[in-house]
């Protein structure tokens, strides 16, 4: 067997592990191509296209049938939306490869956030640990006047 198809037989793996996923219900892939195709506005010829041009990458049934998620008609939809107005497959790509870019910032983001708030909630603990109460005595400082020489 060759390289290719042992590429080619893991992605086919990953593709069937990702379609009876029992894990988030938005990404189990249940609808068949028409389905999909109906769901998203499209024709299903259209859905081929996409995913040729790498636009989506919908799970496989053992038999080889393509099967969508939730999650792959709103990213169909989008695409919709992006081609409607007036971008290009390519632009549409380009676009889509931005926002996961800014999903997966914003998720590092709100991560180094809660990092940086447990690393400051920690030092203040350590802090009150480290104060000790001190009786404070009032002092009284008196300036003397100086005695005159005799």
């Amino acid at each position: 067997m060759a390289d290719g198809d042992d590429t080619a037989r893991g992605t086919l793996a990953s593709r069937l592990r990702r379609a009876t996923a029992g894990g988030d219900p938005a990404s189990r892939a249940v609808y068949v191509i028409s389905v999909a195709a109906e769901l998203a506005g499209v024709h299903p010829q259209t859905l081929r296209v996409y995913e040729r041009k790498g636009l989506v990458d919908p799970s496989r049934t053992g038999g080889g049938n393509r099967r969508y998620s939730e999650r792959d008609i709103e990213k169909l939809r989008r695409i919709q939306d992006l081609t409607n107005a007036g971008l290009n497959l390519e632009g549409v790509r380009r676009v889509l490869a931005l926002e996961a870019e800014v999903e997966r910032l914003k998720a590092e983001l709100e991560r180094v956030r809660a990092e940086a708030r447990d690393a400051l909630e920690r030092t203040h603990r350590q802090y009150r640990r480290e104060l000790v109460p001190v009786r404070q005595a009032a002092v009284v400082l008196r300036r003397q006047t100086p005695r005159p020489r005799r």
